[in-house]
């Protein structure tokens, strides 16, 4: 699009597995508004996956945040190969599967530890080795869920996780805003992807979910991804250090 929000810019998206994900959707609504946009994966499998329905010429960058150098290295290769860019989205969370399936009380320290590594502090991790090739006026945007705030059935160690990534945005706020540059999570609705089908009783939490929406339809991830294009845009220049509710009302049950 000529004439799109984000025209010009260069955004960078980590945490795309399939064509259902959230990091997909705010791909395509950022492709939409007229963004380059440059994927990052975490390993050769992942790779493979996107190389099936994504364009031939859409950038991939290796990253696995489990790995700080791995990350300076990404975005060392990213400002090499494409210079400054206007924008960073994390969506990328994880918990192991006895950590989900089982009660929180009987979460393990590897477990815990592992959920916030992963879903918590890589955020703090990006946005370090990303702070170099950010230009002024950028912003970094991840996805969080209503669960950090409420003890959502079957969420368990991922909401603790999320109130820490949403805890680490508004300290991060603070950091990044001598450089100019914002940082926002989006609390985005129960949407079913492959992250969500890892929690006990998914379906249960998809249908709560659905059912508390305002008008009785999930929110899609072409919405979720229409907030992300907006909190990438200039439109967007005001607001740093916030939680954007994408979730048809959820949260206000």
């Amino acid at each position: 699009m000529e004439n799109g929000l984000l025209t010009g810019k260069t955004i960078v998206v980590m945490g795309v597995a399939n064509q259902r994900s959230i990091a997909w959707g705010c791909t395509t609504a950022l492709q939409a508004q007229g963004a380059r946009v440059i994927l990052t994966y975490q390993n050769d499998r992942l790779k493979q996956s996107l190389q099936r329905f994504v364009n031939a010429d859409m950038p991939l960058i290796p990253c696995d945040v489990a790995d700080e150098e791995n990350i300076e290295a990404a975005f060392a290769t990213i400002k090499a190969q494409y210079g400054q860019i206007d924008g960073v989205i994390h969506a990328i969370a994880y918990a192991d599967k006895a950590t989900l399936t089982g009660k929180f009380i009987e979460t393990t320290k590897a477990g815990y530890d592992l959920a916030q590594e992963i879903s918590a502090y890589s955020l703090v991790a990006v946005a370090r080795a990303a702070q170099p090739v950010l230009k002024s006026g950028a912003s970094i945007a991840t996805l969080t869920y209503f669960g950090s705030e409420r003890a959502i059935p079957n969420y368990k160690m991922m909401g603790v996780a999320k109130a820490a990534l949403e805890a680490n945005v508004r300290y991060l706020a603070r950091d990044l805003g001598a450089q100019q540059v914002r940082i926002n999570a989006i609390s985005a609705g129960a949407v079913k992807t492959l992250a969500v089908t890892g929690i006990s009783a998914h379906r249960d939490l998809l249908k709560l979910s659905e059912s508390l929406t305002v008008d009785g339809q999930a929110v899609t991830t072409t919405e979720i991804g229409n907030v992300a294009a907006f909190l990438m845009s200039d439109l967007s220049q005001g607001m740093t250090g916030d939680i954007l509710y994408v979730d048809k009302g959820v949260h206000l049950s």
